[in-house]
């Protein structure tokens, strides 16, 4: 009865920036709890690439080139959705580009770049959620993972653009949670900490990149499968009385403050 909750079977969930890293675990995970997924990223090879794995689970898989600093492309990419698999249950906004500029003096900053670092993370969110939120509004159900960041909760030095967007990421989900709880849509954020793009293979692998999450309070750096099965919790009925939550993912980083705050892995992420 409880596994059962967790079963996303006949959903149709978007996942954007789904190529690699997070995007990915979460689009594999979601398709092997029974969701068929569409992937949405710029660059084609590794959104089709995503599509291949997810049909590989046996699910249907769909790849769609999109950026999401575009409108017009967000909303080809839900209206082709539609027109392929009927509806959209889940939207997994989690494309962005990292902290653009940062480390740069603030007079140093362009207006381009300003909304570069703006819209790969907020503006886009915004993007996507306007382009599927009337057709979950219409049916009376959906989901809607908006994908934040601790930098969003904390002030760093120089990474002005970044922070601001995902704090505005946060404070988003929690409005739109508010205004679309009596449609039955549920909205959440996961914001996660100092992630890898891959779960380590050998001994030795682990052992490199544990020491490169020595800060963190759990002793390492989390692997790119722990996401997945949260994000599946989230838009499952087992999540059916939760709106509007952030759900830090991060072995404790936030909690401890990760101090100092310049202190970064050195390892790849």
């Amino acid at each position: 009865m409880v596994l059962d909750k967790l079963r996303l079977d006949g959903k149709v969930a978007i996942v954007t920036g789904g190529g690699t890293g997070l995007g990915r675990a979460m689009a594999l995970a979601m398709a092997e709890a029974g969701a068929d997924i569409v992937v949405a990223g710029r660059r084609p090879g590794p959104i089709q690439a995503t599509a291949e794995q997810v049909k590989a689970l046996g699910r249907r898989g769909l790849a769609i080139p999109t950026d999401v600093t575009d409108s017009s492309q967000v909303n080809n990419l839900v209206a082709r959705t539609i027109q392929e698999f009927g509806k959209v249950d889940v939207l997994i906004n989690n494309a962005g580009r990292g902290g653009v500029t940062a480390g740069t003096a603030l007079w140093e900053i362009t207006d381009a770049e300003w909304h570069q670092g703006i819209d790969a993370d907020a503006t886009g969110t915004f993007y996507c959620t306007r382009a599927v939120v009337r057709g979950m509004v219409e049916r009376k159900s959906g989901t809607i993972i908006n994908v934040a960041s601790g930098s969003g909760m904390r002030g760093q030095p120089r990474n002005f653009m970044y922070g601001a967007a995902k704090a505005a990421v946060i404070l988003l989900t929690k409005s739109l949670a508010l205004a679309l709880a009596n449609d039955n849509i549920r909205v959440h954020c996961i914001v996660p900490g100092y992630f890898l793009e891959y779960d380590p293979t050998t001994d030795e692998e682990r052992q490199r990149l544990h020491e490169g999450g020595r800060f963190i309070p759990v002793g390492r750096m989390g692997y790119a499968s722990e996401v997945g099965p949260l994000a599946v919790f989230l838009a499952s009925d087992a999540a059916s009385y939760m709106t509007g939550d952030v759900v830090c993912i991060d072995g404790g980083g936030l909690v401890d403050g990760i101090a100092p705050i310049q202190l970064v892995p050195t390892v790849p992420l």
